[in-house]
């Protein structure tokens, strides 16, 4: 049985200008069980992470400046909008449950958080809507409980996962990889483990190529045991920030091959959803659905 995390809170109001892309955490599990791909025991409500937790990634000063909301006004445009203790919450809510779907995947080998993917949030600072780094978190949750070894990130968000990057910069026991739009947010990019940077208007079948050249290889190389899926549906050609042209065929395809190589080599991996930005809501919607839809497939 597919583990999701959804807590009612992920699709807390934003100020005007960001609502509509919260729509799609009510909207995503509505559908899952509405076709019956899941039922209500799939889903679990996280409680709110430790800060012991999230001081393993993030400085002790900034969160504590996110907690008490006297973030300066000059981050918090940074992150993209005001600080509200409600928003705190749902970052340390997404966090936890991402930790919780790291059990629930190295129980069941797959796990999803509804929300996260929060991964332009750094050690000491949040940007583009991301305050707190979940998989980041989680990933040393699970280094520092001694639960795993080696860690591979996979990011196929359309922009570059940057916060990972720069948390993950000196551990060596934390691989990552992001594939993303060479020109895209964020502009300033940080290192990765390794980068693919993707042109503009790069099409469906290069970028599968890419990523077919590339994950194999990675797992053989890195050998981790465990893989943080970042899956978001910002390549498809309708998203209106992405600026690549996928089509919703070809991201499923992406997301089939990713649940392949993780199950192949039997590795258990937790999936967050990331960005997507299209204009109706039904192809954001579709399109995240899909990635839950196949798991429930090759898994169960």
């Amino acid at each position: 049985m597919l583990k999701i995390a959804f807590d009612p809170i992920y699709a807390h109001p934003l100020p005007e200008g960001h609502r509509f892309p919260m729509l799609k955490y009510e909207l995503i599990p509505a559908q899952l069980l509405y076709e019956g791909i899941i039922s209500q025991k799939s889903l679990y409500s996280p409680k709110k992470v430790s800060k012991k937790t999230v001081l393993w990634t993030h400085d002790a000063t900034y969160f504590q400046e996110l907690c008490d909301l006297t973030l300066p006004a000059k981050e918090q445009r940074r992150i993209g909008f005001p600080l509200t203790p409600a928003l705190v919450e749902r970052e340390l809510r997404i966090a936890q449950g991402t930790i919780d779907g790291c059990h629930y995947a190295i129980e069941n080998q797959v796990a999803f958080n509804v929300a996260g993917g929060t991964h332009h949030a750094g050690t000491n600072w949040g940007e583009g809507f991301c305050m707190l780094n979940d998989q980041a978190i989680a990933a040393n949750y699970l280094l520092g409980e001694q639960l795993v070894k080696q860690i591979l990130i996979v990011d196929l968000d359309v922009h570059q996962g940057n916060g990972t990057a720069q948390i993950f910069e000196h551990e060596p026991r934390v691989f990552t990889f992001s594939m993303h739009g060479a020109k895209n947010f964020p502009f300033r990019k940080e290192k990765s483990d390794l980068d693919i940077p993707l042109e503009d208007n790069t099409g469906g079948e290069a970028y599968l190529n890419l990523l077919y050249q590339t994950l194999p290889r990675l797992i053989d190389s890195v050998q981790p045991n465990f893989i943080f899926y970042l899956a978001g549906v910002d390549v498809l050609a309708t998203d209106k920030l992405g600026k690549l042209c996928l089509s919703k065929e070809e991201c499923a395809t992406r997301d089939r091959f990713v649940f392949e190589q993780c199950k192949q080599h039997h590795i258990p991996v937790q999936v967050s959803m990331g960005g997507g930005y299209s204009p109706q809501i039904k192809d954001i919607v579709d399109a995240h659905c899909n990635t839950f839809r196949l798991a429930n497939d090759i898994y169960f």
